[in-house]
């Protein structure tokens, strides 16, 4: 009897499709991204930055935002996210350490710089969630009806750049440094060098931070900015590539041509950022700055509107709407010749000293010419309205700049009798926030001087139904207006009582 004996087949080999170990990364790094931005570091800063956008926004630049000023201001926030993102990232890559399991990862068919590399991209999706909300903000500043100008889009990658930087930085100190409190301590360590850099610096230096707010006293035409917004981006974008491509060699990766070439073009484009960066402002730029501040008109498109012209800039031609009805407010109160007086409404700007420049602007001395700044809402259209009437009741800025009589009381009434708050706005033009007592009136040129005793009879004056203190005001036009009218005898004219305060100049 004989047995028949069958030998199984042998198995066949397995083999791994190139594209495997992509798709393992791929799904690491969807695990990853999810943990990340649920831990509560990254939720907590996104929920507080989100709601500081919200709240700062809906009242930002009093509602009439110039998007040239607007894109610098989404840059601030994003660095609470950033510096959330690298501990957490941080945190995510020393996980199987803490947890004791390296020794069981590592026999995975996923290497470990295809972990790095999940996680690399755990921190890409953060920054790219810190994008949309930036994008969001810059949007909402661009709908509101008042917006003028053209935002830098190298301006609004800042802010997504930045949380790149910080979160690749976060796992290249894992890759380094093993030691749970490095990241912490390094955070610190950022903070003060933000700090140093951000308040003691002034030149070049001040660069190397991911985020370069300039404080703006004044807000310059979008092509007068000045800022190397491009080079800056460029260098936030190779020095984050740099960080992250270290880490993956870090891990293992050190064979990896494509590693190797990302480290060697990422810094080659960080070089170039950072000296692109170091030059200054452009002679292009300054001469035209030049040409901005000392000829405008040269620059300016006018448009007239019933009996004033109105000469702006390209970009601020959508507000001469804004300023025509400041001007038709202020003029609807006057009498005379003034209601129909022909005036130049002229748009200037210190342009010569850069974005931190707080310079006054000079007078101007040809009658009906009145200055309007770059600025508008908030108390910027009470100085205006104080600026118009200053010229229908002297005839110049130079002039009305020199008022030290009865004829500020007309001027301030002009001003603020249409007002929805007229008290309100007595004190926002004010430099000391006062409805009583002497002051300085703040203007856009040569601020006015009011004395006790006009203050009291403004007070009064506006306390009259505004149809019968119009009234009174266009019957004595003449001697309201007349130089060197004291305020008794415009007290005398309008049928107030003789004010009690002291009457002179300070």
């Amino acid at each position: 009897m004989t047995t028949a004996t069958t030998t199984a087949p042998a198995p066949a080999p397995v083999t791994t499709p190139p594209g495997a170990s992509w798709a393992a990364v791929s799904a690491l790094a969807r695990f990853e991204t999810r943990m990340l931005l649920t831990r509560v570091p990254v939720v907590v800063a996104l929920a507080v930055y989100i709601a500081w956008t919200v709240w700062r926004t809906r009242v930002s630049f009093d509602g009439f935002p110039a998007l040239q000023d607007a894109d610098r201001a989404t840059q601030d926030g994003p660095l609470l996210v950033g510096l959330a993102v690298l501990l957490s990232a941080n945190h995510a890559v020393l996980r199987s350490r803490r947890h004791d399991t390296e020794r069981h990862v590592d026999v995975l068919v996923l290497p470990r710089w295809g972990r790095t590399v999940a996680h690399l991209l755990s921190v890409a999706a953060a920054a790219l969630v810190t994008a949309v909300c930036v994008g969001g903000q810059f949007a909402w500043e661009a709908l509101k009806p008042g917006a003028v100008g053209h935002g830098s889009p190298a301006e609004l990658l800042v802010g997504p750049l930045s949380v790149l930087l910080l979160g690749g930085f976060g796992v290249l100190l894992a890759r380094l440094v093993t030691a749970p409190f490095a990241a912490p301590l390094l955070i610190v360590l950022l903070l003060f060098l933000a700090t140093f850099l951000g308040f003691s610096a002034g030149g070049w230096t001040r660069w190397l931070m991911p985020s370069v707010g300039t404080y703006s006293v004044v807000t310059l035409p979008s092509d007068l900015i000045g800022r190397p917004a491009a080079w800056h981006a460029l260098y936030l974008g190779g020095l984050a590539l740099a960080l992250m491509s270290a880490a993956v060699l870090l891990s293992g990766g050190a064979r990896l041509r494509t590693a190797q070439a990302a480290v060697a073009g990422a810094v080659a484009l960080t070089l170039i950022g950072a000296v692109g960066q170091s030059r200054g402002v452009p002679e292009t730029v300054t001469e035209a700055r030049v040409r901005a501040s000392v000829t405008p008109e040269k620059l300016h498109t006018c448009v007239e509107r019933d009996a004033t012209t109105y000469c702006a800039f390209p970009e601020w031609q959508p507000r001469t709407g804004d300023w025509a009805r400041a001007v038709g407010d202020v003029r609807a109160l006057a009498g005379g010749d003034a209601q129909d007086r022909p005036l130049v409404v002229r748009q200037r700007v210190e342009a010569r000293y850069g974005l931190d420049a707080d310079a006054t602007l000079t007078p101007l001395t040809r009658p009906g010419e009145v200055t309007v700044g770059t600025a508008w809402g908030g108390n910027r259209v009470p100085e205006f309205a104080v600026a118009v009437a200053g010229v229908l009741v002297a005839g110049s800025e130079a002039g009305a700049g020199g008022l030290c009589d009865g004829r500020m009381v007309t001027v301030m009434w002009l001003a603020l009798a249409d007002r929805p708050d007229p008290v309100a706005d007595l004190r926002r033009v004010r430099l000391d926030d006062s409805d009583t007592g002497s002051s300085i009136v703040v203007s856009q040129t040569e601020p006015l001087q009011m004395t006790s005793a006009q203050t009291e009879l403004l007070r009064e004056l506006l306390e009259l139904p505004r149809e019968k203190a119009a009234a009174k005001v266009k019957a004595g036009w003449a001697e309201l207006t007349a130089p060197k009218v004291t305020t008794d005898r415009v007290a005398q004219v309008l049928g107030l009582e003789k004010p009690e305060g002291e009457n002179e100049c300070l």
